[in-house]
């Protein structure tokens, strides 16, 4: 099959419902709420916003319910030029989590119910491997069954797509998964549950990139935090800073912003450092904005960073 230049990303949408209170109510009790917000979410799903305004050309691969939060995915995507490929599932849900945050601290609590995409499987690889056999690159996350990932991960392979796997939330995975990866993109958190190494440093991260190359993985791309991002391939290890857009408003979707800038610039073509380079200014915008999908920029906001 010939490649059309686009991204393939694999993963959950989910309705964030967040609510503000003095704190949590007891069994039996209801307490007044200080604010109430619903929004979109899931990783996939943000991820596949951040790249196609990047300037990607992105399906996404999901399941959904027959309901109002379906719609406020559908809306968002098409705002955002994702075009979603989706098995309706109408005996589920659309995917929601409650969102608790203490009114004073600012720490929250939360339920996640996926709904129709914790229903995803690998026989649903097979309904959407046109999609990913014909994509430069192929993007999952942990979020949807793993197996289900894991089969998209060795679907892409098979077919020469370049793979990413984003390592969140934090699991344990096999070696053979591992092994599909041409790049995993874990945080600090998950670099270390992976590893058995504590990664607060560069030198860490370098050992912790280290034993993820020895478990089979092509790269790893440990982002930092405030500190930025490690590219460790079996040739180099790069340390690529984080970048200033302007102030910090909320880092909430900052690490689906430089994963979907990743894929972006990979599937254009660019060297895995420039690649990097471009995910972190993607990220740099994302934080100067409040929320996760809305927060993501737009492709000329990313070239303005890039070019300072």
């Amino acid at each position: 099959m010939s490649k059309t230049g686009s991204i393939a990303i694999l993963g959950v949408f989910m309705a964030d419902t967040s609510y503000r209170a003095e704190r949590l109510p007891r069994i039996g009790e209801t307490l007044p709420g200080k604010s109430f917000v619903l929004g979109p979410g899931g990783k996939g799903s943000n991820q596949a916003v951040a790249a196609a305004r990047a300037g990607g050309n992105v399906s996404f691969l999901t399941r959904l319910g027959d309901d109002a939060f379906a719609d406020i995915a559908f809306s968002v995507w098409r705002e955002a030029g994702v075009r979603p490929v989706i098995i309706p599932d109408p005996d589920s849900y659309t995917g929601a989590a409650f969102i608790f945050i203490d009114d004073a601290s600012g720490d929250n609590a939360i339920i996640i119910s996926p709904g129709a995409a914790a229903r995803i499987t690998p026989v649903d690889i097979w309904a959407w491997a046109p999609q990913i056999d014909n994509a430069d690159v192929f993007v999952t996350q942990l979020e949807q069954p793993v197996d289900a990932a894991r089969a998209g991960l060795a679907r892409a392979r098979r077919a020469g797509v370049t793979t990413i796997l984003n390592t969140a939330p934090a699991t344990d995975l096999s070696d053979e998964m591992l092994a599909l990866c041409d790049y995993l993109t874990p945080n600090e958190t998950e670099a270390g549950q992976l590893t058995g190494i504590a990664v607060d440093s560069l030198d860490s991260a370098r050992r912790a990139g280290d034993a993820l190359l020895k478990r089979g993985a092509g790269a790893a791309l440990i982002t930092l935090g405030e500190r930025g991002a490690l590219l460790h391939t079996p040739d180099t290890s790069e340390h690529v800073p984080a970048l200033d857009a302007g102030p910090v408003v909320e880092t909430t979707g900052a690490g689906d912003a430089f994963n979907g800038g990743f894929a972006v610039a990979l599937g254009e073509g660019r060297s895995p450092l420039d690649a990097a380079r471009f995910a972190a200014a993607t990220a740099a915008v994302s934080v100067t904005r409040p929320g996760a999908a809305a927060s993501m920029p737009k492709r000329e906001e990313i070239e303005a960073v890039l070019a300072r």
